[in-house]
């Protein structure tokens, strides 16, 4: 029996009833959150569910940290069982996920950094969310984080220094989105194709007109044990505050490129008397502390996205002049729930989204050359793109007349 096949029994597509019998729209459990798929022609829906059944199965067996038998975790393991360290040959896939971390690393200043799975493990975060329960203790001192520039990749051959765990968080599910929109819409030509993996969105072949549209919202999921609303980690300790309640939703049209959207009013779990997230500031070892607590940012491609949303969470205060510098639409939430939009992001509801066409970061396995040296997230608002900034994203649907399978919302 194949992954794609496993897992499809096990979490079993739903169907979701939109209204639209021009639109087929399903969703399931996958990657430790949800994935919902939209597809039109409708009666084309069970062969685009297939082709994301088996890029999701793909990508779980590849850069999966809570899955013993994954590829990311026997490379982090090394030869011989040992923790970390030396080097091994790995799948093509394996080296295009690494490398989109290490040039979303690059293209943040090092914010976004993959060398925190270990930081993540220390905190409490250490297997599947879902797996998460009770308090535990607080580490007595951060951990260590080795930094991406010791991860050295030169085409499909990997080195990590030892101690380090490579968690791909902040840019694998957006890659997956990407690759699951793009294969899908090349297996069912003449039609459309939106893929959300936890609300971080692809779209590719023909939108509707005007654009699939997408409810962009807070929609905190706390721990098992946790039912008070989410509150704020301190950062110097502390008694937490709690979070005003979330913002408004707010419907936008995407007719090309991504959307994602990182917060951390999700994914929370305590430690010490203390609520935690999962974004972690490489330069502490801790969960980032900054004025942001949601933002969602539109990009040529949905890894592009993931990456610029999570490190403008770490990134505080410099963060809107920084998405402003990469023109990207972006809408941030502060702490007190108020609302700024960034680059063009609509001010009101059922606005178009128009993300950059061409990519930031380079896509595909590769070498990804470091830089020395963790930058200053000052200094990263002026940093020009990086080589590879005038990639077209493969799939993204060029300008023109589009015909509408209807005008439903589908989140």
């Amino acid at each position: 029996m194949t992954a794609a096949r496993y897992l499809t029994m096990q979490n079993a597509w739903r169907p979701i009833d939109t209204g639209a019998r021009t639109v087929g729209v399903a969703e399931r459990a996958a990657l430790g959150t949800s994935a919902r798929v939209a597809a039109w022609p409708a009666h084309r829906l069970a062969r685009v569910l297939a082709v994301v059944d088996a890029e999701l199965a793909l990508l779980d067996q590849q850069a999966s940290r809570f899955r013993p038998d994954s590829e990311i975790a026997a490379a982090c393991r090394g030869a011989g069982g040992a923790q970390g360290g030396g080097s091994r040959i790995v799948s093509e896939g394996l080296a295009e996920a690494i490398a989109v971390a290490l040039a979303a690393a690059r293209w943040t200043g090092g914010l976004v950094d993959p060398t925190v799975g270990g930081a993540l493990c220390s905190l409490g975060y250490d297997r599947d969310f879902a797996a998460i329960r009770g308090d535990g203790a607080m580490p007595r001192a951060p951990s260590h984080v080795p930094g991406w520039q010791s991860v050295r990749l030169d085409g499909r051959r990997l080195r990590l220094a030892a101690g380090t765990w490579l968690d791909l968080g902040a840019t694998a599910k957006g890659l997956g989105a990407d690759r699951a929109a793009r294969e899908a819409a090349a297996a069912v030509p003449a039609g459309g194709v939106l893929v959300s993996l936890g609300g971080d969105i692809a779209v590719a072949g023909e939108a509707p007109v005007g654009g699939w549209p997408v409810l962009v919202a807070e929609r905190p999921v706390l721990a098992a044990d946790e039912p008070e609303p989410a509150r704020q980690p301190p950062a110097g300790g502390g008694r937490p505050a709690r979070f005003p309640p979330r913002s408004p939703g707010q419907v936008v049209r995407l007719a090309a490129g991504a959307l994602a959207t990182s917060s951390i009013m999700c994914r929370q779990w305590r430690r010490g008397g203390r609520m935690l997230h999962h974004i972690v500031d490489p330069r502490t070892g801790l969960p980032a502390a900054g004025p942001w607590r949601t933002v969602s940012v539109a990009a040529a491609n949905c890894a592009e996205a993931n990456a610029a949303s999570t490190a403008a969470i770490i990134m505080g205060d410099q963060a809107r002049a920084w998405l402003a510098a990469q023109g990207v639409p972006a809408r941030l939430v502060a702490r007190d729930g108020s609302v700024r939009l960034v680059g063009g992001w609509p001010a009101i509801d059922e606005g178009v989204l128009e993300p950059p066409e061409m990519c930031r970061m380079p896509a595909g396995p590769g070498p990804v050359a470091g830089l020395s040296g963790r930058a200053d997230p000052a200094a990263v608002v002026d940093r020009p793109s990086p080589p590879g900034a005038t990639r077209r994203l493969a799939g993204r649907t060029p300008p023109g007349p589009r015909r509408s399978p209807g005008g439903r919302r589908w989140r």
